[in-house]
């Protein structure tokens, strides 16, 4: 009895929020645009507030059209959002501060920034992770243990990851054949 008065309550709850005009919390949404295909990413800007406002940026300035995927390993990640057709690296913004601190892992589908060894470098490249790869998460403060951001997650067009993550490659993991970021756009 008490457990139907308690569901009965929750509902009354949720449907009190409801009727208040009070929508639900959405994240924002992209759509990235491959010459293989379409990719629609979710961001968590409660999880990475700072990285997604970075990512948005470089979205909302049309910075990443015409990058290209430059590194691509198939048993681990897909890389771009930096580097034009002409293997140059294109200038960006100051870098930002490493939030991987903030609970998300590193699996597949997810999309976390690249940076160098400096946790503190990511600008605009990113990943997506085609497989689970724990070892990139956060273990603590030090170097060694920061990790890297996870910001976001394919929620569809993981077909089209698939396609890019077998392309062939050559030296330093750069696709024989480009794969083009056409456009990546915030989702109406």
């Amino acid at each position: 009895m008490r457990k139907h008065f308690a569901l009965a309550l929750a509902g009354a709850l949720l449907l009190t929020a409801t009727l208040k005009g009070e929508p639900p919390v959405k994240n924002p949404t992209v759509v990235m645009k491959t010459s293989l295909g379409s990719v629609t990413i979710e961001l968590y800007p409660e999880k990475a507030p700072e990285t997604v406002k970075n990512f948005l940026q470089y979205v909302n300035d049309k910075f990443y059209d015409g990058t290209i995927f430059h590194r691509v390993i198939s048993n681990f990640m897909i890389q771009g959002g930096g580097i034009d057709a002409a293997m140059n690296k294109k200038p960006t913004r100051a870098p930002i501060k490493n939030e991987a601190a903030n609970g998300l892992k590193n699996k597949l589908g997810t999309v976390a920034m690249a940076r160098t060894s400096e946790p503190n470098s990511a600008s605009s490249q990113f990943f997506i992770n085609v497989k689970d790869n724990g070892f990139l998460d956060y273990r603590d403060s030090s170097p060694q243990g920061i990790g890297y951001c996870v910001f976001g997650k394919v929620t569809a067009g993981m077909d089209v990851v698939d396609k890019i993550k077998a392309v062939p490659t050559g030296a330093q993991d750069v696709p024989t054949a480009q794969v083009v970021i056409e456009s990546i756009r915030v989702a109406p």
